[in-house]
């Protein structure tokens, strides 16, 4: 590529020279990356407003906080990241925290302000260093891979797939296969994965979209009311509705702390991927930039607390946006007007089924199981094991908090007992001691 000597405008602020890319190569890598992330702005309103959140505030707050975040991504972190609604916490917040376990909303949406707030702490103060020093890695990869499951498990039994099952003492059993909204999310899933590997661009919006057009056509449940129209939180807007009263009790808090720790790691892990395959990470493994990418990952669920929304996230489909060439900020920048753009086309958000989301969350709960490759049952077994306890029992119970008792005493137990104590450390023994005198106190919920 021809070296400018003297930059200047976007090409002098986002060193696109020095980066050996282009305003057009960045322009194409940020639609890249707003096509394969796109889906987000449908799925977050459609798990949150099964939860009773109002779905046209949730898609107004959804976009803004995607649109914003991402561009506070592009503009001050300068790294090709785009930063959307976390799915998998989406499906926490909707269907384990107010449905499962009862809290109002406006009681989640302080737990996520909350948690964004000491995330940001956790990122300025340099804490994200020794929490990342003293928790075991495996237990954070195992409470990606429960989460994962937990997804799937949602997004099964919410189209029908999987019901309870009443007859017998199995807790579930198969749905009926031949209905319009299993049939559409089973096949929805395998169009996904075949569009994935043929990497075509924006495959899960196709789909999303095929399917709904499926609906209007054959499900009398799904009404068009409208394509076009001016952005509007509604009458039952949740901006500014957060409580923190009942945030900071016994039951409620350790919540917040486990959303905080699982975050810390999934967002870390998901910006060094994502920096990796752009060449963004030096020599010595620091990404550029990297203590402002978790800034501004942290500060997006801020803001979607304050507006009413779900956690904000870096999207591993930013990947797409890399491999499409992205290498500066520009592509950030790029994808995040394009979300504000989708803030006109708010009645869409009521229009999508479920069973036209179901496929994506599916598919994102089996790429985050992936993580089980990183579990290292060679030679560190009891790791590894304490890992699938602790996505085990996410799953199972619906519970981030309980997964995570569960795996971290397996973890000391296993180490005490078969003589390894010398691998454990002193942040590792408090948690556990905490979480399981939390258990053994019947604070937990």
């Amino acid at each position: 590529m021809k070296q400018i000597d003297n930059p200047t405008g976007l090409d002098k602020y986002f060193e696109l020279t020095k980066l050996g890319t282009n305003v057009r190569q960045e322009v194409i890598a940020g639609l890249t990356t707003f096509l394969a992330m796109v889906y987000s702005a449908v799925a977050v309103p459609g798990m949150l407003s099964a939860a009773g959140f109002p779905a046209e505030s949730v898609f107004i707050a959804t976009c803004l906080m995607t649109g914003l975040a991402t561009l506070l991504m592009g503009f001050w972190a300068k790294l090709p990241m785009a930063i959307g609604g976390d799915i998998a916490l989406t499906a926490f917040v909707a269907f384990s925290i107010v449905i499962n376990q009862k809290i109002p909303v406006p009681t989640a949406l302080g737990m996520i302000l909350v948690m964004g707030i000491a995330f940001a702490v956790i990122s300025i103060t340099g804490i994200r260093s020794w929490i990342l020093r003293n928790l075991p890695q495996s237990i954070a990869q195992g409470a990606g891979i429960g989460i994962g499951m937990f997804l799937i498990l949602i997004a099964c039994s919410n189209v029908g797939l999987i019901l309870a099952n009443t007859s017998s003492s199995l807790p579930v059993k198969l749905g009926d296969f031949v209905s319009l909204p299993c049939l559409a999310t089973v096949f929805g899933l395998f169009f996904i994965i075949a569009f994935e590997q043929l990497r075509v661009k924006g495959g899960i919006l196709i789909v999303i979209v095929a399917l709904t057009i499926l609906g209007l056509i054959f499900d009398p449940k799904v009404q068009y009311n409208g394509f076009f129209a001016l952005p509007s939180f509604g009458e039952s807007s949740l901006l500014f509705k957060f409580d923190l009263s009942n945030v900071f009790t016994a039951t409620v808090l350790p919540i917040v702390l486990a959303l905080v720790l699982s975050t810390v790691f999934d967002a870390t892990s998901t910006i060094r991927a994502v920096a990796g395959q752009a060449g963004l990470v030096d020599d010595k493994g620091q990404i550029k930039n990297g203590s402002r990418a978790l800034t501004a990952d942290s500060i997006s669920s801020i803001f979607a607390g304050l507006t009413g929304t779900a956690p904000g996230a870096v999207y591993i489909e930013s990947a797409a946006g890399t491999a499409a060439g992205g290498r500066s900020g520009l592509t950030a920048v790029v994808a995040g007007l394009l979300f504000l753009c989708i803030l006109f086309f708010q009645p869409l958000a009521s229009l999508v089924p479920f069973y036209a989301t179901a496929p994506a969350l599916i598919y994102v709960g089996l790429l985050m199981l992936s993580h089980i490759k990183e579990l290292n049952f060679k030679d560190d077994n009891i790791g590894a094991l304490s890992a699938l306890v602790t996505a085990t029992f996410i799953a199972f119970t619906a519970n981030i908090v309980t997964g995570l008792m569960m795996g971290f005493t397996c973890l000391v137990v296993g180490r005490i007992v078969s003589g390894q104590f010398k691998k454990l450390n002193l942040g590792t023994l408090i948690i556990a001691l905490i979480l399981f005198g939390f258990y053994v106190s019947g604070l937990a919920i």
